[in-house]
């Protein structure tokens, strides 16, 4: 496995930082506006509702259930890192108590498997997954990425 020193890792803004805290806590939360007329879910983190404008939120707990929305076998020239653990997957998952929401990740095995730890004839538009956080760095937040659910 290549060492996750090398690997890419999130870069935590102001916006951003309550869902990493949250992640770290093992919770997949995301923003909400409060406006009390609004109340929709928003993703990326951003400081103002593109719905109604406001600037008032909150961090919804989600299940972390979700299905496979796309996915994506990179092929090389990938960075060192990465090609050291191809083929793996890059997904996006559509959250299902939020499917306006979807985040990108990995579908590994476990939580401390690495990137090629799913064979990807496993992978299906619509297959099941679900949130594991997974520890990369003691500098860094845990990366939400996915386990398929049977």
């Amino acid at each position: 496995m290549a060492p996750m020193d090398d690997l890419l890792l999130p870069v935590v803004d102001e916006d951003g930082a309550p869902f990493w805290e949250y992640a770290a806590q093992g919770e997949l939360r995301v923003q909400a506006c409060a406006a009390p007329d609004c109340g929709r879910l928003r993703f990326p983190p951003r400081p103002c509702c593109p719905h109604c404008q406001s600037f008032d939120s909150e961090w919804r707990v989600m299940s972390g259930r979700g299905r496979i929305w796309s996915y994506v076998l990179p092929h090389p020239p990938l960075l060192p890192a990465y090609a050291a653990q191809a083929p793996y997957n890059a997904v996006i998952v559509e959250l299902a108590d939020a499917p306006e929401i979807r985040l990108v990740g990995n579908v590994i095995s476990g939580p401390d498997a690495p990137l090629n730890s799913v064979d990807p004839a496993r992978l299906r538009i619509g297959a099941a997954v679900k949130a594991v956080f997974c520890p990369v760095s003691p500098d860094a937040p845990p990366l939400v990425r996915w386990l398929l659910e049977r």
